[in-house]
């Protein structure tokens, strides 16, 4: 059975996580025994080499893919103990997602991707509605509401995704590669917007990136290095 959930414990505390993937000649170690925790409102960075599984690493955090071993508890409640079901629940309630890639759907306007995320979490009302407009006009893009996701520009995409990120509400969010596809001056206002949308409004954020000055902005910085993070 899973544990009760302890409100005062670190939102994610990871221990010893290991992951690995099939090889040409041996299994490839991604993750070696890495420990991490994140608390309440606190920002994380994570750096590292293309390829060094800092993607894998968020995905294991999430509950979207499973280590091998290591212990994995989110609020003190252990993540192997719960259902698939359970699982996706949770995830979809405590953690909101922006990609690199920004992964909005082409046939949907802006504010119809916002809504996506909270269809699926099953809580698309009135009220998610109203909050999806006042997230895009907080992002910028109020005068955009209505306009084809394909016909918006890579910055604006990405602040669609931040806002789909916020319309759970949730306690975390988990950035990966957020500005990668983006020129230097929109990687910087999508930077600040997502730092302002997140530790300004008191939520966590674990940033995954390459960028060193990006890194910098969080309380707390990580390198992944050869499965272990440093």
């Amino acid at each position: 059975m899973p544990s009760e959930v302890n409100s005062s414990a670190p939102l994610i505390k990871a221990k010893g996580l290991v992951k690995t993937f099939p090889g040409a000649d041996a299994p490839i170690s991604v993750l070696d025994g890495v420990d991490f925790s994140l608390r309440d409102g606190e920002s994380v960075s994570i750096r590292g080499e293309s390829g060094c599984g800092k993607s894998t690493l968020l995905n294991v955090l999430s509950g979207l893919e499973t280590a091998d071993s290591g212990d994995l508890h989110w609020t003190g409640q252990r993540v192997s103990g719960l259902s698939l079901s359970s699982l996706a629940a949770r995830r979809a309630s405590r953690i909101g997602f922006v990609f690199q890639a920004y992964y909005l759907a082409p046939e949907l306007n802006a504010l119809e991707n916002v809504l996506l995320a909270a269809r699926i979490a099953g809580r698309l009302n009135n009220r998610t509605r109203e909050r999806a407009t006042e997230l895009l006009e907080k992002v910028g893009l109020g005068h955009r509401i209505r306009q084809s996701s394909t016909k918006l520009s890579g910055g604006e995409r990405q602040r669609v995704a931040v806002a789909r990120a916020l319309i759970n509400d949730p306690e975390m969010i988990f950035a990966d590669e957020p500005t990668g596809n983006l020129d230097e001056t929109t990687a910087e206002a999508v930077m600040a917007l997502l730092l302002e949308m997140t530790t300004g409004t008191g939520k966590s954020l674990v940033l995954v990136t390459h960028n060193a000055e990006f890194a910098a902005r969080t309380e707390k910085q990580y390198a992944l290095h050869l499965g272990q993070l440093n």
